[in-house]
């Protein structure tokens, strides 16, 4: 069975507790009617690697749950390869903030995402 990430055609190629980046290349299932990247996939794209990061941070046992995610479109795609670098802007015992770029690749950005996280006993 495939999973989201597969679905969003995510490549994890680095995760730290300070870093995710990731890969994906646009294919048909990522375009709204119009034939760009649908929003909802960028959004997706800066959950999954906030998530990660976090997750990557926290004590075994523990776990992380996104309560707000706020991702601006700034840039719209058709086809191509697009990077994702997530970072943490606030790493606390209970909650932390991380933000998201993804850029296509002439490096222009494309979308930028910040997410809040949970972080659960």
């Amino acid at each position: 069975m495939k999973g989201f990430n597969d679905y969003l055609g995510l490549e994890i190629t680095e995760m730290r507790s300070d870093l995710v980046r990731a890969t994906g290349t646009i294919g048909p299932q990522h375009r709204q009617p119009f034939g760009i990247v649908h929003g909802g996939i960028h959004c997706s794209v800066v959950e999954t690697l906030a998530s990660h990061g976090a997750a990557a941070s926290v004590d075994p046992g523990r776990r992380v749950v996104g309560v707000h995610n706020s991702t601006d479109f700034l840039r719209a795609e058709e086809s191509g390869e697009l990077t994702s670098v997530a970072t943490p802007i606030h790493q606390g015992r209970t909650s932390q903030l991380w933000l998201v770029e993804t850029r296509d690749n002439a490096g222009r950005l494309v979308a930028r995402g910040q997410v809040r996280l949970q972080v659960l006993q």
